[in-house]
This record gives C-alpha cells, structure tokens and sequence, in this order.
C-alpha cells in the first residue's frame, strides 16, 4: 500500500469521498463545522456540492485527501479555526488565543478501512497545517475507552488516534457524541 496524502485541490476527488451516490440527496459534504449554521442549514441538494466546490478552489483548501496508488480512499477536514463553526462554539473551549487548525472530520471509504488509513490522514493533515504556518493543531474526538464507535459518528476520531499522533488531552468539552464525551486535543508545532 503506497499512500499519498495531499491536499484536497481536487473536486472530482473530494467529491468521490463526500458526496451522495444520488447528486440531489442532501448530505454533509463536511460543510457541518465548516460553514457558519445558518448557511449550512439553507444549502440544500446540489447546492452542498457547489459549495464545497468554491471551498475547494481556496487558499488553503478544506482539508486533505489520501491516495492509495492513485486512487482517491480518504478525507480529513482541516483548516484554521477561526474558519470553522468551532470559532464560535460553546462546547468546545478555547484554550487561548493561539491560531490554531482545527482537524474535524476523518473519513475512509469502505473497503479500504482497518488499514490504518486514519492514521495516515492526520499525519497529512497535521503536516498541512504545519506547511501552512499553524503554530498548532487541535481535534476534539470521542473519548470512547476503547469501546465500538458506531461508523456514522466515528468521523471525529478518537482520543486514542490523536495520542498515537503525538497529540495531548488539554480539556475536557461539554460536547457529547455517540453517548462518549469529547476531549479537545492538541499538538503543539511550535
């Protein structure tokens, strides 16, 4: 397995790992924490796609995709958080006035998954924010004590992946997911 993370400057990719298999479903497209709600809660159908679309074309990019031999197999959103609804959440808290990235949302296609894809997309997101100046780079997933994640909630991570990445818990959050708390977790790059 040769796995490549880059980021995600390509929509018809970005597209293959985010989008509905029916192009007027509306799904999340990742746009839940990436966009301020009241746009997210209008945006309907394809209007979703055309959305990410515009976010695509950015500078920076909204997150990371891997490759395994070229073909697309993985997703991870990242961006700093002053660009994603965790700048105004109350759940979440912020720690300080850092400019930190916020990675919010892992995902792997089927078929591909238990071969440690996750690992490789924060690693490459990580390294993103890194390459673009972030002083250090949060995620706030489920600290579920190693019990079974259902799939459709499991996109935030785990505490367990972020340590194996180096990152520490810093705080506890009010923000609950699946039944399991979530912990906000932090690297520092500098």
């Amino acid at each position: 397995m040769a796995i490549e993370v880059r980021a995600a400057t390509s929509y018809p990719d970005v597209k293959t790992m985010l989008g509905p298999k029916r192009p007027d479903a509306t799904v999340c497209w990742c746009l839940s924490y990436r966009i301020p709600s009241s746009e997210n809660n209008q945006l309907r159908s394809t209007d979703r796609g055309e959305r990410v679309k515009t976010l695509v074309k950015q500078k920076p990019p909204p997150g990371v995709l891997a490759y395994d031999d070229g073909e697309v197999v993985g997703w991870a959103g990242v961006h700093p958080r002053s660009d994603t609804t965790f700048a105004r959440n109350r759940k979440i808290p912020h720690l300080d006035d850092l400019d930190v990235w916020s990675v919010w949302c892992i995902r792997v296609r089927p078929g591909h998954r238990g071969k440690g894809l996750s690992h490789a997309l924060l690693e490459g997101a990580v390294a993103f924010a890194r390459d673009h100046g972030a002083p250090a780079v949060e995620g706030y997933p489920v600290d579920n004590r190693g019990e079974k994640v259902d799939l459709t909630m499991a996109y935030v991570g785990t505490r367990t992946l972020f340590e194996k990445a180096g990152f520490e818990k810093a705080s506890d959050t009010d923000s609950v997911l699946n039944g399991f708390p979530r912990v906000l977790m932090r690297l520092d790059l500098r």
